[in-house]
């Protein structure tokens, strides 16, 4: 199963940047073995601004994803339920996973309606490139964990 980090707008060369790809690189190593990955980030930018004009670029992405978005609303997940969450997708034959991250004021209704979940970090606010490193990181936590990695919260 393809894992697919989808984000609005670009990261320039950061510290977050390199995280990101550290975990990406990380995950899609080690997920080969368990039928995950590639894992990869996709970023988009809409020329006009706000959720509307940013729902347009990020909706052809979701064809053929089971797609969970990031929302301050969403489930929180522990680290070992989101692992068997993308387990039981894995397993169930999804083809492509899509975690989706909006832009600075969040995702648009109608498109969050078109996700087969919802997801949160819990209730504060996190800066754009820090969310695309938690996720990343949660990722390659998850691919660990159903490689049966030591996982200190067992």
């Amino acid at each position: 199963m393809r894992v697919q980090i989808l984000a609005v707008g670009r990261l320039s060369r950061s510290p977050e940047t390199d995280l990101v790809r550290l975990y990406v690189d990380r995950a899609t190593a080690a997920g080969r073995a368990l039928g995950l990955g590639p894992v990869d980030v996709v970023e988009v930018e809409s020329r006009k601004p706000g959720k509307a004009a940013e729902a347009e670029v990020l909706r052809p992405h979701f064809k053929d994803a089971h797609a969970l978005v990031c929302d301050e609303h969403g489930q929180g997940r522990t680290s070992r339920a989101f692992a068997e969450e993308i387990a039981r997708l894995r397993d169930d034959g999804t083809r492509r996973l899509l975690l989706v991250i909006g832009g600075a004021d969040g995702l648009d209704r109608d498109l969050m309606a078109q996700a087969q979940g919802r997801m949160a970090f819990g209730p504060q606010t996190w800066p754009h490139a820090l969310a695309r490193v938690m996720l990343a990181e949660q990722v390659y936590r998850a691919v660990t964990i159903l490689g049966g990695a030591p996982y200190h919260r067992d």
